[in-house]
């Protein structure tokens, strides 16, 4: 037992993750559940969607998602997947028509570029004009290694730090998502933003002002209303202060 929710004890995929070690039945169960998401999605929901010469075509939405980015309904084709070995399967189904090609376009570190212009932060406007590694320099920072000692896995963890900035992590989650505890993920969050000092101050100056507003503001003018930072219950405003430093 871990934690209840309105209909009784939680069964979500994080939980059952800490569940593994307690009994065998938590792997097929979420091997269960990952092979029914992939069947009703993509398998069984896709033929549905076809049109007569068995193609699909998607919806895209530019006032559908709170944060204004570009969505994809009917299918949704954003996030088609790849990370386990039967997503990637699903993938060799998607075929262009005779003669055309299929492409496949990806900002690189988009967020953090944009985090690096509008905070103006010194270091990391740096490392982009320098075109350096971003990951091994801030797990150079993170780790207090010079960055010929950086390996993979503290690359790997720096990448989750970089990323959770971005989306207001925090100490406990980023120790969820990188395998430590979370007084040493706080550790790391600590590290990263004194050496982006900036950041730091950006991040804490867009809740203020969200707080204040009941909105935030990007710098193409569009806002995002927040009323959950001014909520009664704590886990609310903690979310209404994530929102605020993502919008």
């Amino acid at each position: 037992k871990k934690r209840k929710t309105k209909t009784g004890w939680s069964t979500d995929a994080e939980t059952l993750e800490e569940l593994r070690s307690y009994s065998p039945i938590i792997d097929d169960i979420l091997e269960y559940r990952k092979v029914t998401k992939i069947r009703n999605t993509y398998a069984a929901a896709l033929p549905q969607l076809a049109d007569g010469d068995s193609r699909i075509h998607t919806d895209f939405k530019q006032a559908l998602t709170a944060t204004g980015r570009l969505s994809s309904t009917e299918p949704n084709l954003q996030n088609i997947p790849i990370r386990t070995k039967m997503g990637r399967e699903m993938r060799r189904y998607f075929k262009s028509q005779h003669g055309y090609t299929l492409i496949d376009a990806d900002y690189s570190q988009i967020e953090l570029r944009l985090l690096a212009h509008i905070s103006g932060d010194y270091n990391m406007c740096e490392a982009f004009r320098e075109s350096v590694d971003i990951h091994r320099k801030t797990a150079s920072a993170v780790f207090g290694v010079p960055e010929e000692m950086v390996n993979d896995e503290m690359r790997k963890r720096a990448k989750a730090v970089n990323f959770g900035i971005v989306y207001g992590i925090s100490g406990f989650s980023l120790a969820n998502d990188i395998g430590t505890t979370p007084t040493e993920a706080s550790r790391y969050i600590k590290n990263y933003l004194h050496n982006y000092p900036s950041i730091d101050a950006y991040l804490e100056n867009a809740v203020k002002e969200a707080t204040e507003l009941g909105y935030t503001v990007t710098p193409m003018g569009r806002r995002r209303y927040i009323p959950e930072l001014t909520a009664q219950n704590g886990n609310l405003r903690a979310f209404g202060k994530r929102v605020a430093m993502n919008a």
